[in-house]
């Protein structure tokens, strides 16, 4: 029989509440302990998912306090982006393994710090970046060398926010807030950045163009464009949070094209070979459905790679890793 990993739910936003439908889908899972701001918050969060919190978890309006509890093996965070480093690095510290929300630290230096702490306290910290432990995402990676050279990438994430209609009226959600590490790139503009690291490594040459709106603690970006230089390849990137696009994911080779429903949680992948040049006049061979569906829930993925990593004695993801997220961020502060 598996062990049990205890996790300590840190942040009871509506993050905390969709990874928990994936995470209890992982036998190995045990929600064992709350910490919010609010100690009646934490103690209504644990009354609100049954399923999910083992018999005596515990509610704590104290992150240190919790982390000196021995009743936790792992922490997961969920808290404001400006949080993750020094909430990541203390629970480290303490012994604890961590799972943290994306984006994984809001600067280089803030990332170099947290993995330096996974090293020396040789416990595992991976980024919650769900995309990338897709099934479908992992069955189009695998597929890149049937369809070689690649040449083209394009990468699009569009969705309207109800956020933004209060940004307007010049109220700051922390999604937008730059002080809290908020932003469109830092929202959903990473699922374009960490899927590119991830499928082609970091890029020889970045242009990014960012439309930003000014606020009370400063300018926040809303959407962006970005060009990446590859060697024999290129990459753009889209995203938004104040227009929708449909746009997919998709992968040129010379000898065909995987496509991608969608970049954050891809539901379909698509398989169409390169055909000969007819300018439309001759019988073209269609897309091929490669894939379609999830077995399980969204974040079950990410809770059961993190798991599978605890149990294995590492340090970091095989997928999500280490090296992976200090790209990502190094390539999303060059962006800024």
């Amino acid at each position: 029989m598996s062990n049990i990993t205890r996790f300590a739910i840190v942040g009871t936003g509506r993050i905390s509440d969709w990874v928990l439908k994936g995470a209890v889908q992982d036998p190995r899972f045990r929600a064992a302990a709350v910490c919010s701001r609010s100690l009646e918050k934490a103690k209504a969060f644990i009354a609100g998912h049954p399923e999910a919190f083992a018999e005596g978890a515990r509610a704590f309006d104290d992150f240190n306090e919790m982390l000196e509890w021995d009743g936790i093996d792992a922490v997961y965070i969920g808290t404001p982006n400006s949080t993750h480093c020094r909430y990541t690095v203390a629970a480290l510290n303490a012994g604890r393994h961590v799972l943290c929300e994306k984006p994984l630290a809001c600067s280089t230096d803030e990332a170099m710090q947290m993995i330096r702490a996974s090293i020396n306290s040789g416990k595992a910290l991976m980024e919650a970046m769900i995309s990338t432990l897709n099934p479908n995402f992992i069955k189009a990676r695998a597929m890149l060398p049937e369809i070689g050279p690649i040449r083209h990438y394009n990468s699009s994430y569009c969705q309207y926010s109800t956020k933004y209609d209060a940004l307007k009226q010049g109220i700051v959600a922390n999604s937008f807030n730059p002080m809290m590490g908020g932003g469109a790139l830092a929202d959903i503009g990473i699922y374009t950045t960490f899927a590119a690291i991830s499928l082609f490594g970091r890029p020889l040459k970045i242009d990014s163009n960012l439309v930003r709106v000014n606020t009370e603690f400063g300018d926040t970006d809303i959407q962006g464009t970005v060009g990446l230089s590859y060697p024999g390849m290129t990459a753009v990137l889209s995203f938004s949070k104040a227009v929708d696009s449909s746009l997919p994911t998709e992968i040129c080779g010379e000898k065909g094209n995987i496509l991608m429903d969608a970049v954050h949680i891809c539901r379909k992948v698509q398989f169409t070979p390169h055909s000969e040049p007819t300018s439309g006049r001759s019988a073209q061979e269609g897309p091929r459905e490669i894939c379609s569906g999830l077995d399980h829930d969204e974040y079950y993925y990410e809770f059961k790679e993190f798991i599978d990593t605890v149990e294995a004695g590492r340090i970091e993801s095989t997928v999500n890793t280490h090296d992976i997220s200090l790209a990502n961020r190094e390539l999303m502060d060059a962006i800024r």
